[in-house]
């Protein structure tokens, strides 16, 4: 399963948090499977997120429009501090308990 892995700065994390909950619907129209929001815990004004997939061209259109679409608009990204970076990984091997 391809996951869109994104990492960037924010200002304020509940703002941030609350406009990626406004977009819940968009994510689930472009085929994010599941999602996970982390944030390292010496720095809440830092997320991680990882977003699958069942494909990696469902990825790389997601992120084409997160790029496009989302990123460059402060209505839609208020919170985001500089580029995000990016990677689409797949999973080699995982191990759920």
């Amino acid at each position: 399963m391809p996951t869109l892995h994104i990492e960037h700065g924010v200002t304020s994390f509940t703002e941030w948090k609350t406009a990626f909950d406004r977009f819940a619907d968009f994510r689930a129209q472009a085929g994010v499977r599941r999602h996970s929001v982390r944030r390292p815990v010496d720095d809440a004004n830092y997320v991680v997120i990882d977003l699958d997939f069942d494909t990696t061209e469902g990825a790389q259109a997601f992120l084409e429009a997160l790029r496009e679409r989302v990123w460059p608009s402060r209505e839609n990204a208020p919170a985001l501090v500089g580029a995000p970076q990016t990677r689409i990984l797949e999973t080699v091997e995982g191990n759920e308990a």
